[in-house]
C-alpha cells in the first residue's frame, strides 16, 4: 500500500524521510551555572494529507509512521469506513514539507468533497478548521468490548509505554499512544509531537494489523479530551486510560459511547470516569 516518492528519483527510499529529531547547541542552568551543551530536539514538519489528488488537511507532525497517521486519520474522521477503501498511500517529500497521497474509492471521495472541509491543523489540534458545530459533534457508535483488566495492569503498561518511547527519552517534547493487549502486554506504540497525531498513527497500525480491539486499551501519555476519546470508540476499543484528566465533554461521550474512561493513572492509583466495570474496582 506505502510507497515513499522523492523528487527525481524514481526508487522509493524511506531513508529520505525528514529526520524525526535535530541537534542544537543550547546553553543549560542548573544548580546556579551555566553549561553549554548540545540537545536533542523532535522535529515537527507539515504533513499534507492528499485524498485523490485534493489537498484535505495540513497538519504539523512528526515525521515518523505516516502512513499509518493517514490511515488512523482517514477512519477516525470518517473519512473512509474501513481500511478497504483506501487503496494505496504514497509519501512524496516536497522541499516546504511532507505529503501522503491517499487514493479512495469513489463513494469516500463523493462523500470527503460533500464535507467541504479543509483543515489547517496546529499541533495536536483535532479541530481546526472545522466548519459547523454539527461536525465537531460527531457521535460514534456504542462501543462493544470485552475488555476486562486489573488496576496494576495499567501501572505495568504505563511502565512499558515510557521504556519504548524512544524519542521522549531524546527530546522530552513528545507523546505516545500505546495498545494494551488483554494479557498486559503493550503490543503497539506511536509517538508524535502531538497527542491526536500519536492516536492516529496507533489506529492505523491496529488497522493494518491483527489486535483484537475487544479487548484490549488505548493508552495514552496526555490527557483525555473529547478527541481522544471520540477517535478511541473509533476505533473499537472499550477502554482509554491517560495520564492526565479528562474534560468534561470526554467524560460524557465515553459514557454515551460506552468508553471506559481513566485519567490520572499513576504509580498505584487512577481515576475511573465512566464504565468502571473494565477495570475490576467495583
Amino acid at each position: 500500500m506505502k510507497r515513499c516518492i522523492l523528487p527525481q528519483e524514481t526508487e522509493p527510499s524511506d531513508e529520505a524521510l525528514p529526520a524525526t529529531r535535530n541537534t542544537f547547541a543550547v546553553n543549560r542552568w542548573r544548580n546556579g551555572a551555566a553549561m553549554a551543551e548540545i540537545d536533542h530536539i523532535a522535529e515537527e514538519v507539515p504533513v499534507a494529507l492528499e485524498y485523490n489528488g485534493v489537498s484535505h488537511a495540513v497538519m504539523l507532525a512528526t515525521p515518523a509512521d505516516l502512513e499509518d497517521f493517514a490511515l488512523g486519520f482517514s477512519l477516525s474522521e470518517g473519512i473512509v469506513a474501513s481500511p478497504r477503501d483506501v487503496y494505496g498511500i504514497d509519501v512524496e517529500i516536497r522541499p516546504n514539507g511532507v505529503a501522503v497521497k491517499l487514493e479512495i474509492a469513489t463513494e469516500a471521495f463523493v462523500g470527503l468533497k460533500a464535507r467541504r472541509r479543509a483543515l489547517a491543523g496546529r499541533t495536536g489540534c483535532g479541530l481546526c478548521g472545522t466548519e459547523s458545530l454539527d461536525e465537531v459533534m460527531r457521535v460514534p457508535a456504542a462501543v462493544h468490548s470485552a475488555a476486562s483488566f486489573e488496576p496494576a495492569l495499567l501501572d505495568a503498561a504505563f511502565a512499558q509505554l515510557q521504556a519504548r518511547q524512544a524519542l521522549l527519552r531524546d527530546t522530552g517534547a513528545t507523546h505516545a499512544a500505546g495498545w494494551l493487549r488483554a494479557d498486559g502486554t503493550v503490543a503497539l506504540v506511536r509517538e508524535d509531537v502531538g497527542r491526536h497525531n500519536a492516536l492516529d498513527k496507533l489506529a492505523g497500525a491496529l488497522a493494518n494489523g491483527n489486535e483484537d480491539v475487544s479487548r484490549g486499551a488505548v493508552i495514552v501519555t496526555s490527557r483525555a479530551s473529547y478527541e481522544m476519546v471520540l477517535k478511541t470508540a473509533t476505533i473499537g476499543a472499550g477502554v482509554l486510560a491517560a495520564v492526565s484528566g479528562p474534560t468534561a465533554l470526554a467524560v460524557r461521550l465515553a459514557e454515551s459511547a460506552g468508553v471506559t474512561l481513566a485519567g490520572f493513572v499513576r504509580a498505584g492509583s487512577f481515576v475511573a470516569y465512566a464504565h468502571s466495570h473494565r477495570l475490576k474496582i467495583s
